[in-house]
């Protein structure tokens, strides 16, 4: 935040005005009747407004009274504002009466924040539960200190007639409350009662009274529910019911990908899980996400304590809980005196896998049919699709995996200014990034662009957050993928605008240095780990060590190549990536191995051949196919329904091997080709080999999958040893899907910070594709760049 003059510099004798201009979220979070409690407080006149800017007043006084106003501003600001900047300068007296509160002033570019939604208030919660106020049990009961905010926003400046609040006229009551600069409600732009907001209604077979006693209803009987949100549909079930669970997984296509539970409180799942203080904070904040929560490997068993069906979480080392963050989800899981009902809701996105989240209510009842037996649905439309985020705690800190609601659309600060662009992200996991100046907007969740209404869902997303941010790009920035769908659209839409084709991997590196603040003087080691990312040679990069800054890399190092049989085949059977690495480590495709068993008979013969003749074999350096090949190898997982199946599952096995084994398995590091000047290659072949030498000899998946994350940490730890000594460098930046893995994440950084580097993770955005475009708007926006 810019500092104000010192107090000194506003203090005189006599009388003074100054105009403030205040940037930030600073809109629709209670920051007018703030101000105007702050300036009636001082005895001060003038009055108070929302631009595109910001918020701008002009307070006049005694000069003490002024600079203590200026003081006081940024400091005591309400909770849900986030202040970035405050400037003021003084302005001729004019005199008055008192301070008020202007309307609105539209017009001139863009400059203040969108506040992202937030959960229910304490104070909002003890009304919905009081059958003494008017707002009880009702189901859109919201203030200025929470609520819906970037999902229902049309426009700026954050006002109602800006909203999708804007169809429903408020009451005599609603409106003393928004006109009332004492009220919590005072200018809550989404403020509703019973008489005046929106309508719940349950769409069901012989559907009839209180919409949300239905519901219960339906959920306690195994029904499941596409229940409407506020950035979409979500699809609902009770988490308890074995049976429920596994329909909703097959309706969805879900495969064996994990489902996120939505708990009353934390006590509903501390004997599932392991909760720390971080982890605490995290689920009853204002944000809400998707927490990742350690599961107790043996759970206690009280008499009582809600347990989730088997189907929820299968094979994952993980249980994905979040806590209601709105009324309807309070009401769902119910208040105190309510009738038994599910006490564990799974809570999934609304649509088939691979689908973008459904928000339009015909939509719904078409795009929805197949999969649910009901609808809980309201009138107030959604304007921007936000999915739930999804955040765990690695090592105390806050590590994103998907940025979307209660983020979005939050800014991240810049260690650089860059013109005005857009990132366009990857295919997978988009995201896109709007950058001007030292500000960069990343949009919430898109989902992977196979889909062509995810597409459409991309193209509205970008023109919705233009207008909102006022970023007009001058150029665009993508992957150097010539296949991407991202890329494609950046080339149609750019029209007169260049467009900065970045490398993946360089990507990443440049993400996690922007949001550590480093302005690129220095180069970074930079381990990239991921699944896919296309490599200047044609090949499928994935497991790199680059020298890194923002204006290029050296790429110091990476997995040796070793053929991707099929492509997306290889990809969604992990078996083949085993059988690839097992006859590029020159080692036997046995019969009494897990993956040539896995391997059916009549395309074991046909894949023999592809790679025999390099036929749709593409080479990868991919460390994210080499623990899937692991995990065939060892037993783990030979098919993969989600996209790093077989790696999660992977590192659930290795957290269950038993203590005391410090065994690692070790690369060998082949010297440099091209007469030195090439890249260190890192060959897993003697890993592969001590991982069959290790199930001959009887040891556990688990075991081998414990020391398969220990010589993965023990390669980095090498690497970046010898990157140092050939070139100094002792900052370590550790990127990309990979590192979502907390278990060699945190293993990678205690060896390194032991070694004495600076290590460098990703917390504000995703080190997956989500958090791309970020690395991308740094590489080719920055004003000090030249083409």
């Amino acid at each position: 935040m810019s500092a104000p003059p010192s107090p000194a510099a506003v203090t005189g004798d006599g009388p003074l005005r100054r105009r403030v201009v205040v940037r930030g979220v600073v809109q629709g979070v209670g920051f007018r009747p703030y101000v105007y409690g702050l300036a009636t407080e001082l005895a001060l006149v003038g009055h108070v407004t929302n631009t595109p800017e910001g918020v701008v007043a002009e307070v006049e006084g005694s000069g003490a009274a002024v600079a203590r106003f200026c003081e006081r501003l940024a400091v005591q600001a309400p909770p849900l504002a986030v202040v970035e900047s405050v400037h003021h300068q003084e302005v001729p007296l004019t005199g008055g009466e008192a301070f008020t509160i202007l309307a609105s002033r539209t017009g001139g570019p863009a400059r203040t924040l969108v506040s992202p939604d937030t959960a229910t208030c304490a104070d909002c919660l003890a009304e919905l539960a009081d059958p003494a106020d008017r707002r009880h049990r009702h189901p859109f009961v919201n203030c200025t200190h929470c609520g819906p905010r970037f999902t229902i926003v049309t426009g700026v400046p954050y006002d109602r007639v800006h909203t999708t609040m804007a169809g429903f006229p408020m009451c005599a009551d609603c409106a003393r409350e928004y006109g009332d600069p004492a009220d919590r409600r005072f200018h809550a732009q989404p403020v509703a009662c019973p008489a005046c907001g929106p309508r719940l209604r349950l769409i069901a077979p012989g559907a009839s009274g209180d919409p949300v006693a239905g519901a219960r209803a339906l959920l306690t009987r195994g029904a499941i529910l596409a229940v409407k949100g506020l950035g979409g549909y979500h699809l609902a079930c009770d988490a308890t019911n074995e049976t429920a669970v596994a329909l909703l997984r097959r309706r969805k296509a879900r495969g064996d990908k994990p489902f996120a539970v939505m708990a009353r409180g934390t006590a509903e799942v501390e004997h599932l899980v392991r909760l720390g203080p971080e982890e605490r904070r995290l689920l009853e904040g204002g944000v809400r996400p998707v927490v990742l929560l350690r599961r107790r490997p043996d759970p206690a068993r009280e008499t009582g304590d809600p347990r989730p069906a088997d189907a929820v979480a299968p094979g994952s080392p993980d249980l994905g809980v979040m806590l209601p963050y709105t009324p309807v989800h309070h009401l769902l899981l119910g208040l105190p005196g309510d009738p038994d009902g599910p006490r564990l809701l799974v809570m999934t996105s609304g649509n088939v896998s691979g689908e973008p989240i459904v928000t339009d209510d015909t939509e719904a009842l078409e795009r929805l049919a197949h999969l649910a037996d009901a609808w809980l649905t309201h009138d107030r439309p959604i304007q921007v699709p936000c999915d739930d985020s999804v955040v765990r705690v690695c090592d105390g800190e806050t590590l994103v995996i998907r940025r979307s609601r209660g983020y979005a659309p939050l800014p991240v600060a810049l260690p650089l200014p860059v013109r005005p662009a857009l990132a366009v992200g990857g295919d997978l996991k988009n995201a896109f990034c709007l950058g001007a100046g030292r500000r960069a907007w990343l949009s919430a969740h898109i989902g992977d662009l196979d889909d062509l209404r995810t597409q459409g869902v991309f193209e509205g997303a970008v023109g919705q957050l233009e207008s909102i941010t006022g970023v007009r790009p001058e150029l665009l920035a993508a992957d150097r993928h010539p296949g991407y769908r991202s890329t494609g659209w950046a080339a149609r839409n750019a029209g007169a605008r260049a467009v900065t084709r970045v490398q993946h991997h360089h990507a990443h590196v440049a993400s996690a240095m922007a949001e550590h603040g480093l302005d690129g003087t220095r180069p970074v080691i930079g381990v990239a780990f991921d699944g896919t990312g296309h490599g200047d040679d044609g090949a499928v990069w994935g497991g790199e060590f680059l020298l890194a800054d923002y204006d290029g890399f050296t790429r110091f190092g990476h997995l040796a190549y070793v053929p991707l049989p099929g492509g997306d085949a290889a990809v969604r059977r992990p078996y083949r990536m085993a059988l690839s690495h097992l006859r590029a480590a020159g080692l036997d495709r046995s019969a009494d191995l897990p993956c040539t068993a896995a391997c059916p008979p009549g395309e074991l013969g046909v894949l023999e051949r592809q790679l025999e003749r390099g036929l749709h074999c593409v080479p990868t350096s991919s460390m994210g196919r080499l623990f899937d090949a692991v995990s065939s190898l060892a037993g783990v997982c030979h098919l993969a329904g989600y996209e790093a199946q077989a790696a999660v599952e992977l590192e659930a096995a290795a957290l269950r091997a038993p203590a005391g084994d410090t065994t690692a398995y070790a690369f060998a590091l082949r010297a440099p080709q091209e007469g030195g000047r090439g890249a260190v290659r890192a060959d897993p072949a003697p890993v592969l080999a001590a991982v069959v030498r290790d199930l001959r000899a009887g040891h556990t998946s688990a075991t081998v999958a414990a020391r398969f994350h220990r010589g993965v940490t023990a390669l980095v730890r090498r690497m970046c040893a010898l990157a140092r000594e050939r070139h100094g460098l002792g900052t370590v930046a550790l990127t990309g899907g990979v590192f979502a893995n907390t278990l060699l994440s945190t293993a990678c950084a205690a060896a390194l910070r032991e070694d004495g580097f600076t290590v460098l993770r990703h917390r504000l955005v995703p080190p997956g594709d989500g958090g791309l475009a970020l690395g991308q708007l740094m590489v080719a926006a920055r004003t000090t760049h030249t083409d």
